[in-house]
């Protein structure tokens, strides 16, 4: 049972993020209404290449990322 309590946790923690996500960066793109999953594996789940300097990290995804603009726009929106 402590083990169901602490999976069940775990997966409401994860879940607040990309909630949170949806509701402000995927704000009127075709994803604010996106289930979860699709959102992980359409998002999070990229191949990238990662370049790190001393003060910036780059990721340059695939030239054939299909969703690219809408990782763009959420990237943006997300900035400070």
């Amino acid at each position: 049972m402590k083990g169901n309590q602490l999976r069940l946790y775990l997966s409401a923690l994860a879940y607040t993020p990309v909630e949170a996500l949806r509701r402000l960066a995927l704000k009127g793109t075709e994803w604010a209404e996106a289930q979860v999953d699709t959102i992980r594996l359409k998002l999070f789940k990229i191949g990238a290449l990662v370049h790190i300097s001393a003060r910036r990290v780059w990721l340059e995804p695939s030239s054939t990322y299909p969703w690219k603009q809408a990782y763009a726009r959420a990237f943006d929106a997300l900035r400070c």
